[in-house]
């Protein structure tokens, strides 16, 4: 259900509706849906627990924007930041067609059924398809244009957030020589980076990734089985949730046991190159594409291009996985404020796997890098 968190001012305000609303009018939308998820959290600060009741914030592209909550969850909408807003809150009891609730307040404050009604990319089918039949005649379209607009660039507060959240998964990278031994199963040393990722500070684990040997070479490996191996190379990706609700999410590549051979040294060594110099390559006016094309630029030219099988980035806030993406294909230019990850990768099938990942800030003048900790191939003891 909701957390009992109330973030600050800062992070939360009716001036973030209002700029929704006011995008949505310059891109010519009628009508913003917003149902429990990140969006609707971000917008005005509730953290609701999705199911089959509706609970949505509407945003009229002209009149006020209210909230539609099941009347047995209204007093947790007071109890959160949302309640500090101002909105106002139409509570539906269990009897009522909560869709109708929700269209006949659009016809109070438009005056008319809206022609193009946008919802939140992750809304339940179930609930857009509510909203589209209440407003017949009403084109169903996704919000993403706009609200990705205002959370790709981060304010302050929010990169405080992500730097306190980038701080407390390094102090777990920092247990890996007491977690991450020969002999111990992935799965076994997932247990125990899940527990330290709680108790450095997190309040929820988004994923722990553990792939030693052969599994290494498979981006999105999570746990398993296998036994780990002195000399094994082990790909440690993780991230969790801090109590404002941001994300972390760094990977380190290790070796256990005893140093690897002279060729693992000599392709690791063009991976560290690529992650650095796509990471001194961010500044304002450069294009998310133009950041992945440094890294693969280095990788390719060293040889192993062919072996670098994922975007170079993804953008992180209130979800792990968001805009902006560092990908070949957008050319967004990059605005101080935005926040994503530079993690190149090398993944040799069958053998092994190495990635660094770091979450950095565009700033004004350039970057800054919210995760410390040694970017070459740390060697833990057995």
């Amino acid at each position: 259900m909701a957390t009992d968190v109330v973030p600050s001012e800062k992070l939360v305000s009716i001036d973030r509706v209002h700029a929704a609303r006011d995008v949505a009018g310059e891109l010519g939308l009628d009508l913003l849906v917003f149902t429990p998820g990140s969006d609707l959290r971000y917008l005005c600060g509730y953290s609701a627990h999705a199911m089959e009741r509706l609970t949505a914030l509407v945003v009229p592209a002209r009149g006020e924007p209210f909230l539609v909550v099941p009347r047995l969850e209204a007093p947790m909408v007071d109890a959160s930041p949302a309640g500090a807003l101002g909105l106002s809150v139409q509570a539906w009891d269990e009897t009522d067609d909560a869709f109708s609730v929700l269209a006949g307040e659009v016809s109070q404050r438009l005056g008319r059924t809206p022609s193009r009604v946008a919802v939140g990319n992750r809304t339940w089918a179930e609930h857009a398809l509510g909203v589209q039949r209440a407003l017949p005649g009403s084109a169903l379209e996704l919000a993403a244009p706009v609200v990705d607009r205002l959370r790709m660039v981060k304010n302050a507060a929010e990169v405080e957030e992500l730097a306190a959240a980038g701080a407390a998964i390094d102090r777990v990278h920092a247990r890996m020589a007491g977690i991450l031994r020969v002999g111990r199963t992935e799965a076994e040393v997932g247990a125990d980076i899940a527990a330290a990722i709680l108790e450095e500070g997190h309040i929820g684990v988004d994923f722990t990734i553990v792939g030693s040997g052969p599994n290494g070479a498979s981006p999105h490996h999570d746990v398993s089985a296998r036994v780990i191996e002195a000399g094994d190379v082990v790909v440690v990706d993780i991230g969790g949730e801090t109590a404002t609700g941001y994300r972390s999410d760094c990977t380190r590549t290790y070796a256990v046991g005893q140093a690897p051979g002279p060729d693992v040294a000599e392709w690791y060594g063009v991976l560290q190159e690529a992650q650095a110099a796509a990471t001194a390559a961010v500044r304002p006016g450069v294009t998310a594409e133009e950041i992945d094309a440094v890294a693969r630029r280095v990788i390719t030219d060293g040889g192993y291009g062919e072996y670098f099988i994922h975007r170079t980035g993804h953008g992180i806030g209130l979800d792990t996985h968001e805009a902006p993406y560092i990908v070949e294909g957008n050319d967004l230019p990059l605005v101080a404020g935005m926040a994503f990850s530079v993690e190149p990768g090398i993944y040799l099938p069958g053998r092994c796997g190495a990635r660094i990942e770091d979450i950095v800030v565009c700033t004004e003048d350039g970057v800054q890098n919210l995760n410390g900790g040694p970017r070459e191939l740390v060697v833990l003891p057995g």
